[in-house]
């Protein structure tokens, strides 16, 4: 894969004007206020996962509508909490698979958790097992376009909320320091991890991965790679639909959550990605509204860093939780 997109010291600066809905705010607290006030337990049960050095247990959480949404949480073995605790959210199409495939943030000394996304899971990966109970209208076969014909009924507002709901379940946990929360994920993860910081005060640190869904009208028109072919793909269906799909998008663009949070982050970004082009990552990145720093893989595609950004990762926010 060539380089495709912008210069890199015109990424660097790249600020472009996203519309953000006039009502966003209020759209998610209405959101947010809803699914609180849905309710629903926060059930943590030990799991057998034949691991002897790190405890696991089956999390259950209220999610979106009081849905329930499962994550696995993990924890150092013999070590006493509160601890310092990472949220992790997964790449588009996966779920949270199995314990054994989660073990760095707890074997680092972090509480950790990591949410099944609800609805997917069977496209690769050991499986998940959260439900998306929620009815759509038409949509491209994939999870880009459910209820794309209003922000009310979109898919990702439900996503996002679960995302915001597992924090406030987290925070719950006697094991976890409410007050040291990070949250985390690549690609479809760092998306949500960016719409998280966006909603919820009080995180130390926020960690995008190559993220996905950002500045959705650049991305739309620069990449033929799926996920974001599944919208182009639609509209050459629903052929005046446009307008429409935007306005719903807009409601969920990882750049308006980006200019309102208020942790700092660690970016990382692929400058070969057709998946999610540079500009877009950027986009997000130079709104941020805190400290920010980016680290580039020159000659990468969407797997960006791997191991070498999780160790980048952990250096990082080892030095946040000492300052």
């Amino acid at each position: 894969m060539p380089f495709f997109d912008l210069a890199p010291a015109a990424l660097r600066t790249y600020r472009p004007e996203v519309a953000t809905p006039a009502d966003f705010d209020e759209f998610w607290a209405r959101t947010l206020r809803e699914a609180r006030a849905a309710g629903g337990p926060v059930v943590a049960t030990p799991y057998d996962a034949a691991l002897s050095q790190v405890e696991v247990f089956d999390l259950v959480f209220p999610g979106f509508g009081g849905d329930p949404v499962r994550a696995w949480f993990t924890l150092p073995r013999g070590v006493d909490g509160p601890l310092p605790t990472v949220i992790q959210y997964n790449g588009y199409g996966g779920g949270r698979g199995l314990p054994h495939e989660h073990l760095a943030w707890a074997s680092a000394g972090y509480a950790h958790l990591f949410m099944d996304t609800r609805g997917q899971g069977s496209a690769w990966g050991a499986g998940g097992e959260t439900a998306d109970p929620h009815g759509t209208g038409p949509s491209h076969p994939g999870f880009m376009t459910r209820g794309i014909e209003h922000q009310d009924d979109y898919y990702f507002r439900r996503v996002y909320t679960d995302g915001v709901r597992l924090v406030d379940a987290a925070r719950t946990l006697d094991r976890v320091d409410p007050d040291r929360v990070a949250v985390t994920g690549g690609s479809q993860g760092g998306g949500i991890a960016i719409a998280v910081a966006g909603l919820v005060d009080g995180l130390v640190g926020v960690m995008p991965d190559v993220p996905f869904l950002q500045h959705f009208e650049r991305a739309i028109g620069l990449t033929g790679s799926d996920p974001y072919g599944e919208i182009v793909r639609y509209l050459s269906i629903h052929r005046g639909a446009a307008a429409r799909v935007y306005e719903t998008l807009s409601y969920v663009d990882g750049v308006s959550f980006a200019s309102r949070a208020t942790a700092p982050a660690l970016f990382s970004v692929a400058l070969m990605d057709p998946v999610c082009p540079p500009s877009t990552v950027y986009a997000s990145a130079n709104a941020w509204g805190a400290a920010v720093e980016i680290e580039e893989y020159a000659f990468n595609q969407h797997e960006g860093g791997q191991a070498f950004q999780w160790v980048r990762q952990a250096r990082w926010l080892a030095d946040v939780l000492a300052r």
